[in-house]
């Protein structure tokens, strides 16, 4: 990230000299909405509905593809496993760093040619498996949804590298809240959407298996839109003491040892590490459970979907541009300590939602709540990894490990949540999510009183 020229001195929390903190609000809040408007920052808008656009391809609409042609569900169930690249993910960033694409770096840089390469691969995985028939050939069908998810996952990989790279810290926030919006929109394309067009073909006369097939060849071309994005982009600064010469698996190796052992010796790395985990852990004990509570107090399944599809986009699309305003006008550490209280009071309102019982405004006010303090947090959180990845040579690497790092409370700390629930009830259990915020916002402290925040603003 660019350094910049705060004093060594300057207090933890305390706004950065030169960042308009303290300038009256209405400057500051035009300077914040103005920064939504630059170049580099629209960039990341349209690389997040790139972004977005293929997960359920690979998963959500597949499965509804497969039901719809007759597959039978246990078959369905199993292709679950081909989300398993965006998981591990970490294990193949060192190539992004280390590699150079021929033709494609050479002519667009570094960056920018590994993002045009991963959306070549991610339009003809796309349109291999939507041409793959999963009745005849379910096992090919496997196969082009792996690819489909691999080739997403590295385009991911490329994308958080080159906008960490791309946008400077008073940035990050808004350019974050663009790729979160822009993502959910590629997300309802490609489920909604691609369901739609389906529909569209078979009314028009176009058998269900063809028009499965065309339907996901026009989802790779929306692919088209991420790669307009990179070739209009400005390639990031390559850093200084990037070997190209020497041999490419040693290169790989040693980027990938030098960007794990770079972070490691940092002051307080492992309490960053820990923090990063159990952050967003109340969030994510939480979350696993709000869709079983709904159903199982008693509300039906349409009204659900039409709660969390409607007032649940709009109030996660508003929670980010809000994170993203607020970050601009506000340190990061203040910002850290409000959201991480908000996401806490998210969960006592499911606690409120228990006691209530089945009422659709409740409910609606309580995704509306849950998604909007969602929506700030997950802003504001991926602003602060992005500027520990302040090391251009290893930023693939580092962020995809600080971001596999943030999933374990949402897989491995989170499991246990259904038995909890089950011990104590709803109206407790929601509680105790509560309270698991507790040990993110000490480490929080910790970190703040060792000057964690105001050393990186000196960066």
């Amino acid at each position: 990230m660019p350094p910049n020229n705060t004093s060594a001195t300057q207090t933890a929390g305390s706004p950065p000299p030169g960042s308009g903190a303290h300038k009256p609000l209405g400057e500051r809040l035009a300077a914040a909405f103005a920064v939504f408007f630059q170049r580099r920052v629209l960039i990341i808008l349209f690389l997040g509905f790139s972004s977005g656009l293929p997960l359920a391809l690979s998963g959500s609409t597949l499965a509804i593809r497969m039901t719809d042609v007759g597959v039978d569900l246990g078959t369905i169930g199993l292709f679950s496993l081909a989300g398993l690249p965006y998981t591990i993910k970490f294990l193949w960033a060192p190539l992004v760093d280390a590699i150079r694409i021929p033709v494609l770096s050479r002519l667009l840089g570094r960056r920018r040619g590994w993002l045009i390469f991963s959306q070549i691969l991610l339009m003809a995985a796309i349109v291999y498996l939507g041409f793959t028939d999963p009745v005849a050939a379910p096992w090919f069908v496997a196969l082009g949804a792996l690819l489909v998810a691999a080739a997403s996952a590295t385009q991911d990989i490329v994308i958080d590298a080159f906008r960490v790279e791309s946008l400077k810290t008073e940035e990050q926030a808004a350019g974050m809240a663009w790729f979160v919006s822009a993502y959910r929109v590629g997300m309802l394309v490609s489920t909604a959407g691609c369901v739609a067009m389906v529909a569209w073909l078979e009314a028009s006369g176009v058998d269900t298996t063809a028009g499965w097939s065309w339907a996901y060849a026009a989802m790779a071309c929306l692919v088209l839109i991420g790669a307009a994005a990179a070739l209009f982009g400005l390639e990031p600064t390559e850093p200084e003491g990037t070997a190209t010469d020497e041999n490419p698996i040693t290169r790989v190796g040693r980027t990938a040892v030098d960007a794990f052992s770079e972070f490691l010796m940092r002051k307080d790395a492992i309490v960053i590490l820990a923090f990063v985990v159990l952050y967003k852990f109340c969030d994510a004990f939480a979350g696993v459970m709000t869709g079983p509570f709904v159903i199982t107090i008693g509300f039906d399944k349409a009204a659900y979907a039409g709660i969390v599809k409607g007032v649940g986009l709009f109030a996660v699309l508003a929670g980010g541009f809000a994170g993203g305003l607020m970050l601009k006008a506000v340190p990061m550490v203040t910002m850290l300590w409000i959201a991480g209280f908000l996401q806490m009071a998210s969960n006592l309102v499911f606690s409120w939602q228990a006691i209530v019982g089945v009422n659709n405004a409740a409910l609606a006010v309580t995704i509306a709540v849950e998604n909007f303090t969602g929506g700030i947090g997950t802003v504001i959180f991926v602003a602060y990894i992005s500027g520990l990845c302040n090391d251009a040579r290893h930023t693939a690497t580092q962020f995809a490990l600080l971001t596999a790092l943030a999933a374990v409370g949402r897989t491995v700390l989170s499991a246990q949540a259904g038995y909890a629930a089950e011990a104590v009830g709803w109206v407790t259990f929601f509680g105790i999510t509560a309270l698991a915020g507790i040990p993110g916002l000490l480490l929080l402290w910790w970190l703040q009183m060792r000057g964690h925040f105001a050393e990186r603003r000196e960066r």
